[in-house]
């Protein structure tokens, strides 16, 4: 599936079940592959929001949003995946978010 298609189609699958967190994160990869990091950030911020243990998308909504240029609140996002990669002993991830946060 091409990667337009691919936003269409978890676009689809959001469209029939809002409340899917899993659907919402797809179409939000799908969108960040697009290059298309605002109509991302909503839904990675419910994503972020529905689960507090979920690190993946506190990382990419703080990459996206330095994307943006929003860095200010790029950062509480980072901070808080640190967190959890720390937590949850996920080294990469850790490594990876230090060097965002060093670089702001």
């Amino acid at each position: 599936m091409s990667t337009p298609a691919r936003s269409v189609h978890f676009a689809a699958l959001v469209e029939k079940q809002p409340e899917n967190p899993l659907f919402r994160f797809s179409l939000a990869q799908a969108l960040l592959n697009e290059k298309r990091e605002a109509d991302a950030v909503e839904h990675l911020v419910q994503c972020a929001g529905g689960r507090a243990d979920w690190m993946m998308p506190r990382i990419l909504l703080g990459k996206a949003l330095l994307h943006l240029g929003r860095t200010a609140e790029a950062k509480p996002w980072l901070e808080a995946a640190l967190t959890l990669a720390i937590e949850q002993d996920h080294q990469d991830p850790e490594g990876e978010v230090r060097a965002l946060l060093a670089g702001l």
